[in-house]
């Protein structure tokens, strides 16, 4: 008999003091939501961020594109300056490296092979 009793109390107490629904919880930041990392990208970091969603490489991290090294397609030599020292390893199996001085112009062929190479200008991010 008791338990009965206990029971309906509790089905009533159920009935009449209904909670109110809970809010799902989500995870934010003063309601903004949570940051990307290009929000909190600073300085050099966001540099890089927006030059590589541009589609540029800003430090030549990725794979250079492969050029022919012909006259009409030379292999491009980035520079800050008006000439560079470039090495040349003529064959695939050669262990030996063909050094040369590139000027800003014209391409400028390897001695030994023939390959050619020309300078562009490239600036540095500060």
């Amino acid at each position: 008999m008791a338990a009965r009793l206990l029971f309906r109390s509790a089905v009533r107490a159920a009935v009449t003091c209904r909670a109110a629904p809970v809010p799902a919880f989500t995870r934010s930041m003063s309601a903004g939501g949570i940051p990307t990392d290009e929000d909190q990208a600073t300085g050099m970091e966001k540099f890089i961020m927006h030059a590589m969603k541009e589609g540029t490489d800003p430090y030549n991290m990725l794979k250079p594109k492969e050029y022919a090294g012909s006259l009409e397609d030379p292999h491009l030599v980035p520079s800050i300056t008006n000439r560079r020292i470039v090495g040349c390893v003529c064959e695939e199996d050669n262990t030996a490296v063909v050094w040369f001085w590139v000027h800003q112009g014209e391409p400028q062929r390897c001695p030994s092979c023939g390959t050619h190479y020309k300078l562009v200008p490239h600036e540095l991010p500060h």
